[in-house]
């Protein structure tokens, strides 16, 4: 067998039991490794290192996608065959792969030819090499995490970020990196949300770093917003329900004359004066679970603790939700507080909160049907309004429906509806 047939490099090949054990005997022995394994599990990763970005596919999963109609217990005897040929770190090789493939074609896996081709053992061989890489380090971060780290605290954060910069075991290197905790870990986490070789783990990373920040946010939203500038109008800033439940007026709060005066009052303190230039986002985000969240759902959480009332909502915690931002890395944040573009980003959101506010108004009031007189008609004339600026249009169309029989509701959804110059979704949801 020559050198270049091995998959794997020559220290992973060397490893000391149970780290050159492939099998399921490996998780076993792992188990029962005292908590003083810490350097052993550094040697592990220093050895399964990759020298540039990789990549694993879950080329398994794949298959499982292609064999869906059959029994599972085919791909697990498919699976199998790869530790069975190839037990240790030195037994994974291009020519078992080749017997492995050639196994799995005899077995029908609908991916393999008979006999399989050159590139179908290229491709698996890569993968299967990714995939022992993977895992070993998974374990060793494990490992780590649970065990003595005095004295290898640093050279434990080096290796976290290096692996999150390749892309393999990304979720235990962060996992360990939370559990270092500040400042060795926070300070990992904080490079690399920031940078560009860590692609699409970026999300996930700023998502635990954000655990680690959080209690900072949390301790700045207790203190009184004393000398600071408020950005919310008077009516809104003497709201008693927070930004962490929506600002949603409680279900059975009373129907009563002082309840509906405080709910016409913030709607018109936060009333737009015209069509806004940025639409305003729903108050919860609805896209499918492939589809790659905006990014100002990672502002919210951070202004959600900074700012958890309305009467919080001020220029200065502004300032510092931009700061934040932008040392989290999140799209779009401001790095000059003092720029044109953190004005831009104090407007949009001061736009936003103000709708959110407006649009749980108009969901209790739109709950409340038994009375029609209590609302006619600045509850109308004013859902129309907010549907035509653009700003908490959903709820505001579903009071105007949830009271269509009254003749302001029905006149206001029947205006809409015509209007050829409103977005052709209002018209819709108004002509339904």
């Amino acid at each position: 067998m020559s050198r270049d047939d091995h998959l794997l490099p020559a220290a992973m090949r060397e490893l000391p039991p149970p780290w050159n054990d492939l099998t399921h005997r490996r998780a076993l022995a792992l188990a029962g490794l005292p908590a003083s394994g810490a350097e052993q599990a550094l040697e592990v990763l220093r050895a399964a290192l990759p020298p540039h970005r990789h990549s694993v596919h879950d080329w398994d999963e794949a298959l499982r996608d292609a064999y869906d109609d059959r029994d599972d217990h085919t791909l697990d005897e498919a699976d199998a065959w790869l530790t069975r040929l190839m037990p240790t770190a030195a037994d994974v090789t291009t020519e078992q792969v080749a017997r492995v493939l050639a196994e799995w074609s005899r077995l029908g896996i609908p991916t393999v030819s008979a006999p399989p081709t050159p590139e179908q053992i290229r491709t698996t061989a890569g993968e299967w090499a990714t995939t022992v890489r993977q895992d070993l380090a998974s374990d060793a971060f494990a490992v780590l995490e649970r065990g003595a780290l005095a004295g290898h605290e640093d050279e434990a954060a080096r290796l976290a970020r290096a692996y999150v910069r390749v892309g393999l075991a990304v979720e235990p290197a962060v996992r360990l990196l939370l559990a270092l905790g500040r400042p060795r870990g926070e300070e990992a986490l904080l490079e690399l949300v920031t940078d560009d070789e860590v692609r699409d783990f970026r999300r996930y990373v700023r998502s635990r770093l954000l655990v680690l920040r959080r209690p900072g946010y949390e301790a700045r939203g207790r203190e009184p917003a004393r000398g600071e500038e408020p950005l919310l109008p008077p009516a809104v800033r003497e709201l008693p329900y927070g930004w962490r439940t929506g600002f949603q007026w409680p279900a059975g709060l009373p129907w009563d004359a002082e309840n509906i005066a405080r709910a016409r009052a913030v709607l018109l303190a936060c009333a737009p004066a015209g069509p806004v230039t940025e639409p305003v986002p729903g108050p919860a985000w609805t896209g499918e679970a492939d589809e790659e969240p905006p990014a100002w759902l990672d502002v919210r959480q951070v202004m959600v603790d900074l700012m958890p009332c309305p009467r919080l909502v001020t220029r200065e915690r502004m300032t510092e939700a931009m700061r934040e931002c932008a040392l989290l890395g999140i799209p779009g944040a401001p790095r000059d507080p003092d720029g044109e573009e953190a004005a831009r980003f104090l407007t949009r959101w001061v736009t936003w909160i103000g709708g959110w506010i407006a649009g749980a108004v108009l969901t209790w009031l739109g709950t409340y049907v038994d009375d029609d007189a209590l609302l006619t008609p600045w509850a109308f004339e004013l859902a129309e309004r907010y549907a035509r600026c653009g700003v908490a249009v959903d709820q505001a169309v579903a009071l105007l429906h949830r009271h269509g029989a009254v003749p302001y509701g029905r006149e206001a959804l029947d205006r809409m509806a015509a209007d050829e110059t409103l977005p052709r979704g209002l018209r819709r949801q108004a002509a339904r």
